[in-house]
């Protein structure tokens, strides 16, 4: 054998033992906020975050509901057919997750980190559990914000519990419309999509919904809805999460990278929204929207009266063992 002959049939015998090359994985991750939302960059760091980690993952983002709305996408991911998403979690897969618009669980920006951002929390737990048993891995909370109402008008009564006038939206959740009724508002349950048509129709009034944030760049930018009042009902808590069979598909280094980069979106999101929550009041009221001061005394009324009424309810609905979880985490 000529020594060419050697040399190329020694280097098909190592590229036969070394095996086929194998390529990077390619993981869809989904969202939902405006295309001028803060979150939609923080999609953009997550995949630049767990490419630069070098462990054989591709990224492709999808914003926007491109891939289609927060509940559509929960059913997704938990079949497999989308692998990362960023949206709110509805309960209308299991009760427990109702944990999720418990009102005044929270009063201050440091309360929100320690419950949504400590992975170790009993929120925490007790959602990645839930979370676990339909077949979703949860990656991290990042709370935005507190959650204000954004109307067509400014509401009757609009800083105490009496009668408001109105019938707003509501999400997917018992709790939050017990909420909104306490407070003195008639609520409709619709997804996010049908918000807008609803609210430029009359179907209704408003929506309960938004961080100052989102109102200003859902809302405001598009010339829907006047006014706007921030209840700081409940935190704006938006979830990234994996389908667990992506999950379970990568490999301890691939989690590893995976898990760190939406750890650090986690505490990114929340720092921005702590950090920005009264600019965009501002920014609100410069695009003519009226925001209606609600004091502090008025706000620790309202929360009394929505404990009274709401929390019992919540009871019955996700368990009195979660809830003296919650409470005994505080």
């Amino acid at each position: 054998m000529s020594i060419f002959n050697k040399l190329t049939a020694g280097a098909a015998l190592a590229l036969a033992l070394a095996g086929p090359a194998v390529a990077d994985t390619t993981l869809k991750l989904a969202g939902v906020v405006p295309v001028e939302h803060f979150g939609n960059d923080l999609l953009t760091q997550i995949k630049t975050d767990i490419e630069a980690a070098d462990v054989g993952l591709n990224i492709m983002v999808f914003p926007a509901g491109q891939l289609g709305s927060g509940e559509e996408l929960f059913e997704a991911a938990s079949r497999g057919n989308v692998d990362l998403v960023h949206s709110v979690v509805y309960a209308h897969n299991d009760p427990v997750l109702e944990i999720n618009s418990l009102p005044y669980l929270v009063s201050s920006w440091d309360e929100a980190e320690a419950v949504y951002l400590n992975s170790e929390s009993a929120f925490n737990s007790i959602f990645a559990s839930t979370l676990d048993g339909l077949g979703l891995k949860l990656l991290a909370n990042a709370p935005e914000g507190f959650v204000g109402v954004v109307a067509e008008a400014i509401p009757e009564n609009a800083t105490t519990t009496g009668d408001k006038g109105m019938n707003i939206r509501v999400w997917s959740s018992q709790v939050i419309k017990a909420t909104v009724e306490a407070i003195g508002f008639n609520a409709t349950t619709m997804n996010w999509g049908e918000v807008f048509p609803a609210i430029q129709s009359g179907t209704v009034d408003g929506a309960i919904c938004c961080t100052a944030q989102l109102a200003y760049t859902a809302f405001a930018t598009s010339d829907v809805g006047k006014a706007f009042v921030p209840y700081n009902a409940v935190v704006e808590n938006t979830t990234y999460y994996a389908s667990l069979d992506t999950w379970n598909d990568l490999n301890a280094e691939q989690q590893a990278a995976v898990q760190a980069a939406f750890d650090k979106a986690a505490q990114d999101y929340a720092a921005w929204g702590r950090e920005n929550e009264g600019a965009y009041l501002t920014k609100l009221e410069e695009r003519g929207y009226q925001v209606i001061p609600v004091s502090d005394a008025e706000r620790a009324a309202i929360a009394d009266t929505v404990r009274a009424d709401v929390w019992p309810q919540i009871a019955e609905i996700v368990g009195q063992d979660v809830i003296d979880a919650l409470m005994a985490d505080q």
